[in-house]
């Protein structure tokens, strides 16, 4: 039987931490010296395990000296299963139509949750949503931005169901995909035709969304989603439609 590594005591800590309350987000992990010498570890299996929760988006660690150095406990779960999925992706142990029938899944259910939610800032939200949609209207808006603007746009109608761990996941899976956006786009010959009739989906899925239209926003978002995967390039050549 194969022995845990040793910097793993230092993450079966900071979980009971963290449930227990006595480590909240923003609180600063114990020294690297004391964290080594009450687990009878070394400092460089201290110092993997900070790498490690960095990665998983639990840690941000500075260094030097003073109030600001060391390792603090943050929340950034959405980045780092972003990253992961991405990696995986790359690696075609996760295919990208798989990942974009669960993208359908859960915007789709976060328009029907939408339109029958009342978060305190649902109008605030949807004036977001709008103002992104007008920016991408400019043309002088550059491709990477445009993007940009269009996960925000998605992201901000998400949080309108109220559902966090959704809100995360989507998160992640939006920047897991950027690749193939990306490719999607080199790929495309009419490209202002596409972010076009991008824009024209866009706004009528907000206007669903305004009226709680949910029935109606959540298959214009299924609509909307799979056009543009369709557009997107095979190993073959050919588009994902194919």
């Amino acid at each position: 039987m194969s022995t845990a590594p040793a910097y793993t005591v230092v993450l079966d800590w900071l979980e009971r931490q963290l449930r227990s309350g006595e480590l909240r987000v923003g609180d600063k992990l114990p020294a690297e010296r004391t964290l080594a010498e009450d687990f009878g570890i070394s400092r460089a299996s201290v110092r993997e395990a900070v790498r490690i929760l960095a990665a998983m988006g639990l840690v941000r660690s500075a260094t030097g000296s003073g109030p600001h150095s060391g390792a603090t406990v943050i929340s950034d779960p959405s980045a780092a299963l972003g990253w992961a999925l991405r990696m995986h992706i790359a690696t075609r142990s996760l295919p990208v139509a798989d990942v974009v029938s669960t993208r359908v899944l859960l915007e789709t259910q976060s328009s029907l949750d939408a339109a029958r939610s009342d978060v305190p800032e649902r109008t605030a939200v949807l004036e977001q949503a709008t103002a992104l949609l007008d920016r991408m209207d400019r043309p002088d808006v550059a491709d990477a931005e445009f993007h940009c603007l269009d996960a925000q746009f998605h992201f901000q109608l998400a949080s309108l169901g109220g559902n966090v761990v959704l809100e995360t996941i989507m998160a992640s899976l939006r920047e897991a995909t950027i690749g193939y956006v990306q490719e999607t786009v080199a790929a495309t010959s009419d490209w202002p035709g596409v972010r076009a009739g991008l824009q024209h989906q866009h706004r009528e899925i907000l206007r669903a969304t305004l009226d709680r239209e949910g029935e109606l926003a959540a298959r214009l978002l299924r609509e909307h989603i799979l056009w543009f995967y369709a557009l997107v390039p095979d190993e073959t050549g050919g588009t994902g439609s194919e």
